[in-house]
């Protein structure tokens, strides 16, 4: 299949398994339409003219011909110039390289990473949270992403993907779209009653299973495995985390647990502070999980998957 047919399948899927709805995504796109028609002629050439169709900053091409044909693909969380350089040995030992792809952004969709979190207050909207107080407690959130983004190397490993021509893509947002879909769709119809049961319904996906002989399993950081656990809400999506604020308007909503990649210890403690169980899936078999949805619905069974830098290739 060609690179552009990935690259497009993916996005959207993404939008398809966007956990604010399809209507609410195809208003962002409207939006973006808008704006870009009432840009300055001199301006136009600066927008990045994706958002038009594919309203995931972090997930785009980032280097190589979308034509080229693609049977072997090298998919990984954090494809850099390392990873770069082991496909291009690998293609020199005969294993040819078509595709690489990588979970996290890289080049200009990390630097345009903080665009996408602006869906959390979509999110937290449909959990029931004011949309006046999602988008207000964003802001603030949003912008202090965007100032760390500022001063990174963004094109470190684009530069290498060009100087070796080895084809490159980044897909973020919608491969978390589709775990989190996939794991609040499972709690809601399980219905676990005590945090216990959270830990067990995680073990026994493959991805966490696999995490907790390897590396690291679901984890209670908040709360304890004999209390209840009320509604849950799975924070897997929308850039990176989101503001600490946000727990105690999920409590006010109703919210009593939160099932998460990752979770920084000033928001632990937040989380804590307002009474809410946190339970840490784990963030590399989370991205796998989301990656491995992704890839059964984009890839055509044909395409060859050389797994790499933390992700673990399973067919469901």
């Amino acid at each position: 299949m060609k690179f552009r047919d990935i690259y497009e399948k993916a996005y959207r899927r993404g939008i398809e398994l966007d956990p604010r709805g399809t209507e609410e995504v195809a208003s962002e796109l409207e939006r973006a339409g808008k704006d870009y028609a009432d840009l300055k002629e001199s301006d136009k050439k600066y927008y990045d003219t994706e958002k038009l169709k594919n309203p995931y900053s972090d997930t785009r091409i980032l280097y190589g011909d979308p034509d080229t044909e693609v049977r072997r693909v090298m998919v990984g969380i954090d494809m850099e110039v390392g990873e770069l350089l082991l496909a291009d040995r690998l293609t020199e030992r005969g294993t040819k390289i078509d595709l690489v792809i990588a979970h996290h952004p890289e080049g200009k969709p990390m630097a345009d990473l903080y665009d996408v979190m602006d869906m959390q207050s979509g999110i937290l909207h449909k959990y029931g949270v004011p949309v006046n107080v999602a988008e207000d407690i964003m802001d603030e959130r949003i912008k202090e992403v965007e100032r760390r983004l500022m001063p990174v190397n963004h094109t470190r490993a684009v530069d290498a993907a060009r100087l070796l021509d080895i084809p490159f893509m980044c897909v973020h947002t919608p491969t978390d779209n589709a775990v989190t879909t996939y794991l609040q769709d499972l709690f809601d119809a399980e219905e676990p009653r005590y945090v216990s049961d959270v830990i067990d319904i995680l073990r026994a996906i493959p991805e966490y299973a696999g995490a907790s002989v390897e590396t690291l399993g679901p984890k209670i950081v908040c709360g304890t495995k004999r209390r209840r656990v009320g509604k849950v809400f799975v924070d897997m999506t929308g850039g990176t985390g989101g503001s600490k604020k946000a727990f105690e308007t999920l409590t006010n909503a109703g919210v009593s647990t939160i099932v998460g990649m990752h979770i920084g210890e000033e928001h632990r403690k937040e989380a804590s502070k307002n009474h809410i169980n946190v339970v840490i899936a784990g963030h590399m078999a989370s991205d796998s999980i989301g990656i491995n949805l992704m890839l059964d619905h984009v890839l055509d069974p044909d395409v060859e998957v050389l797994s790499a830098s933390g992700f673990r290739r399973i067919k469901r």
